[in-house]
């Protein structure tokens, strides 16, 4: 029988664009669509203890994807907020899933936890050894507590929690608001716009050279999957794609596979945010089976697809 058999699920941004893929990849391994609760931020704020306490009745599972947060832009305006709203929603939910017995917890954490100048590539050892890159450390820290939280709870009460760190996603259905979108829907968007209104310059932040790692939303949502079924130990355990593109590499690709063929103006006023990401997946593959496999440029062509079909509706 399917690991999802029969077992309640209670996914967390499970409207958004992680927990859609996420949504659809359960269902394709054996879990039921109406055993899955969604809980919609209208009817269930779980910044309130109250509403964490409602949502994780009956659930086996919790699969906490929600977040408040987005690029460079979102994170400087808003760092309270990120702070507080990721803090306040996994620690009460946390809690109210150890009280409620649920079986098994995972948080999806985040690269942003990493120190600023962390070795390249990423390895989990080196999580503690720094302060996160300025302008994502109340996101970063924010989401490292709940590993913390995690691994104490297990140490006291034996609950199993779980905590992947999730590179860069992107993928169709992201999100392309440039008051809140991270760099490649960004990029997608100022680069179709141009084109179609026949522009011949486009703004990019920063200097270029600063690098980063992506991972399809697919693939992301298979290894939520799999750490779920296959993964039960304390230790936090990168998830992402392998690989390190420069900024100003990716926006010559974005604009290639856009059809752009104007300027590429820097603004250099912009932060570039952390200097160098990119992690070493080796023990996601060793642990869990979990190993990328969409293509860089073919994971942009789709997602360039999907922007130019759907951005309209």
């Amino acid at each position: 029988m399917s690991f999802w058999s029969g077992k309640r699920v209670l996914m967390t941004g499970g409207a958004g664009f992680l927990g859609r893929f996420v949504m659809d990849e359960l269902v394709s391994h054996g879990a039921r669509k109406e055993d899955i609760v969604v809980p919609r931020k209208a009817d269930s704020d779980l910044r309130r203890w109250e509403a964490c306490v409602k949502a994780v009745e009956g659930a086996d599972i919790v699969l906490h994807l929600a977040v408040t947060g987005g690029g460079i832009g979102f994170n400087r305006a808003h760092p309270g907020e990120t702070f507080y709203d990721n803090a306040a929603m996994g620690i009460q939910l946390m809690e109210a899933a150890r009280r409620a017995g649920v079986d098994k917890f995972v948080t999806a954490g985040t690269i942003c936890s990493y120190p600023k100048f962390a070795p390249m590539p990423f390895k989990e050892d080196d999580l503690w050894n720094g302060y996160p890159e300025e302008t994502n450390a109340p996101y970063g820290l924010s989401k490292k507590m709940l590993l913390v939280q995690g691994q104490a709870y297990r140490a006291q009460y034996g609950f199993n929690a779980i905590h992947p760190l999730l590179v860069n996603l992107y993928g169709p259905g992201d999100d392309f608001d440039l008051e809140s979108s991270h760099v490649i829907p960004a990029l997608i968007r100022k680069f179709v716009e141009a084109k179609e209104q026949r522009e011949n310059q486009v703004v990019a932040w920063g200097t270029g050279k600063a690098s980063r790692e992506f991972l399809y939303v697919a693939d992301a949502a298979e290894a939520i999957r799999l750490a779920a079924e296959r993964y039960d130990e304390p230790e936090p355990v990168n998830v992402g794609a392998g690989f390190e593109i420069t900024i100003k590499d990716l926006v010559d690709t974005v604009a290639r596979l856009t059809g752009f063929k104007g300027e590429v103006v820097w603004d250099t006023t912009k932060p570039d945010g952390q200097p160098r990401r990119m992690l070493d997946v080796s023990k996601a593959e060793r642990l869990f089976g979990f190993k990328a496999t969409t293509g860089f440029e073919d994971g942009l062509r789709q997602t360039v697809e999907w922007y130019t079909e759907n951005r309209h509706g």
